[in-house]
């Protein structure tokens, strides 16, 4: 029997919606070429010490709808994700029962309209902790939120090496943090 789902509003504490992405001058290949590569080896541009993608369930080299993961995240992170939608270019995961976030993240790229030879990758998570454990572990000790931001800044600057083309400047994260009717937004850059 196939795990449960487990969408945002079954988790704990604040909402947060994260962005990291990314924009690539003079891609040598589209955005539609770029993301097929992501799609067929997903594994590759994650960093396997932070975050080891295990395909468990679907086809190697390939994503469908429907697709699990695993993925072995440094420290008691590990959980489960499925493949809810895939496109010429995006993906969306959502998180199973088990995971330390509930919620969902979607994977893009796109050519920006007002740069013609420019194309940007994003990394786009709305979640919640899973539970209160987890939310404490996660805000006040903060060693989850520095795994997964490390993991998805990577994912990014892998993604702009795989183009072939020349990023504009580093990885731009942007956080904003709901909780109840204050919203706290963050905004910055991210270099390795």
């Amino acid at each position: 029997m196939p795990k449960p789902e487990q969408p945002a509003h079954t988790g704990a504490g604040p909402h947060i919606e994260r962005r990291y992405f990314i924009d690539i001058e003079h891609s040598k290949k589209s955005a539609k070429e770029l993301f097929h590569d992501i799609k067929c080896d997903l594994e590759k541009f994650s960093p396997d010490l932070l975050a080891d993608f295990h395909k468990e369930k679907g086809e190697a080299h390939s994503l469908a709808v429907g697709d699990e993961f695993h993925i072995k995240i440094l420290g008691p992170w590990n959980g489960e994700v499925r493949v809810t939608e895939v496109a010429d270019q995006h993906f969306e995961l959502i998180t199973l029962e088990g995971h330390p976030e509930a919620g969902r993240i979607r994977f893009s790229a796109r050519n920006l309209p007002t740069k013609p030879d420019t194309l940007r990758f994003e990394i786009h998570s709305w979640a919640r902790s899973r539970d209160g454990l987890v939310a404490f572990a996660y805000n006040t000790i903060g060693v989850g939120k520095q795994v997964q931001e490390q993991t998805w800044v990577t994912f990014c600057q892998r993604a702009a090496e795989a183009s072939g083309g020349t990023p504009t400047g580093p990885v731009q994260v942007e956080t904003v943090e709901q909780d109840g009717n204050e919203q706290h937004t963050d905004h910055h850059e991210r270099t390795i």
